[in-house]
């Protein structure tokens, strides 16, 4: 077996091991609020600057990958979001939220984003990357699989306290796994990459900031970088900063057990890694923007459903929704990683650190607009409307990415 298989395998477990953070924003929202009487509004912000931060700071740790390595970046990325989840425990003021879950997980993982699958994805493969991508981002969704049942069961029974102690340590477990296992570039091993040819390790790209800004100068002079930050943004606002952080509450709204709630998320998670493994299937074999297309259609046409379907307990239509969600989860990432690629060659990495931000700011600004709406108007329905609407725009915006004509490719 070709080491690239072995070094994406690290990949995987490290994302798995480190998405216990994103599990958790959802199901903090119910007991901060009983606790310490915080608005929705107010511990959404918090949950926004996380997103927003993530996204953010994806491309500056592309661009710091080039320059100190894959492992380094990742370490140092695990210990910072362990220490803003421990710290936590001790808050007693919203600002403090803010700085700790806000500022420094958001800063974390941000710096372990989708770049990262990206980045590992770009130089240990030639062949099958679109199946590689659509592996890695799926392992984000085994994390919630893995850690979101428990972490239901520990806030119902004991609290938030243990369950954000919990997240520090599964941050910390990985780094040994980083530090010890993973490898920047085949050339450390005197490899080539996986379906392609041997090429030297290249030499740290100094100056990774202004790298990183002059990349993004550079593609914002063009459409397809706009469309794609565009339609990825309604992404982020339908999944992470809609379902994934206001689902919990918006089903314990209608008498639904904070538990069996957070289990539905987790069936989610089990179907994404299906819906997404499958997508980078199709991303080696079908266009990518008719790809991107169909996954907002069909979101957006589940999203106009739900607010039916929420009820005291668990119904067929409720599980078909989980279902068919689930599957159209992050099936995005793959074809958008694809067009990045096929339009942008060497920067791609930093061009989808990019888009990724747009990602993150759309989930941000939705994540407090939900919180606020069901502060405003007692209930989150006009926010599943609005957001199947947008899914439905980012369905034709897709459709108009122009192709890069072959010659531009070669």
């Amino acid at each position: 077996m070709h080491r690239a298989w072995f070094v994406a395998a690290v990949t995987f477990v490290t994302i798995i091991g480190a998405a216990a953070f994103a599990s958790l924003p959802g199901l903090l929202v119910e007991p901060l609020h009983g606790e310490f009487r915080w608005s929705r509004g107010t511990i959404g912000f918090a949950v926004s600057v996380n997103l927003a931060l993530y996204g953010l700071t994806a491309p500056f740790a592309a661009a710091l990958m080039d320059r100190f390595g894959i492992r380094k970046v990742v370490a140092v990325a695990l210990t910072v979001i362990a220490a803003g989840s421990v710290l936590t425990v001790w808050m007693t003021a919203a600002w403090q939220l803010v700085l700790f879950w806000g500022v420094l997980v958001g800063l974390g993982s941000g710096s372990m984003a989708l770049a990262f699958a990206a980045t590992v994805t770009n130089r240990w493969f030639v062949a099958r990357r679109g199946l590689v991508t659509g592996i890695l981002t799926a392992a984000g969704a085994s994390g919630q699989l893995v850690f979101l049942p428990l972490l239901s069961w520990l806030v119902e029974h004991h609290g938030w306290r243990p369950a954000a102690v919990t997240v520090a340590l599964a941050a910390l477990v990985v780094v040994p796994f980083v530090w010890l296992l993973l490898r920047d570039h085949p050339a450390d091993v005197g490899l080539a990459p996986y379906g392609g040819e041997y090429a030297a390790k290249p030499a740290p790209v100094t100056g990774a900031a202004r790298r990183a800004l002059t990349v993004l100068f550079k593609a914002a002079r063009t459409g397809p970088f706009w469309l794609l930050a565009g339609t990825f943004a309604i992404c982020g606002a339908s999944t992470n900063g809609l379902v994934k952080t206001h689902f919990v509450p918006a089903a314990h709204d209608h008498g639904m057990p904070v538990t069996a709630a957070a289990g539905l998320l987790a069936v989610i998670g089990v179907f994404d890694v299906v819906g997404t493994v499958a997508s980078g299937w199709f991303t080696d074999r079908f266009e990518a923007r008719r790809l991107l297309a169909v996954y907002y259609a069909l979101r957006g046409v589940s999203l106009l459903f739900l607010p039916m379907l929420l009820a005291p307990a668990v119904h067929p239509p409720m599980l078909f929704f989980i279902v068919f969600y689930g599957l159209d989860w992050v099936a995005t990432v793959p074809p958008t990683i694809a067009l990045c690629r096929e339009h942008y060659g060497e920067d791609s990495a930093i061009v989808f650190g990019w888009v990724l931000a747009s990602h993150q700011v759309g989930a941000a600004v939705v994540a407090f607009a939900g919180g606020v709406a069901r502060d405003v108007f007692g209930s989150y329905d006009i926010v599943w409307y609005a957001s199947g609407a947008l899914c439905a725009a980012a369905a034709l915006m897709a459709l108009v990415i122009r192709r890069r004509p072959l010659a531009a490719t070669s």
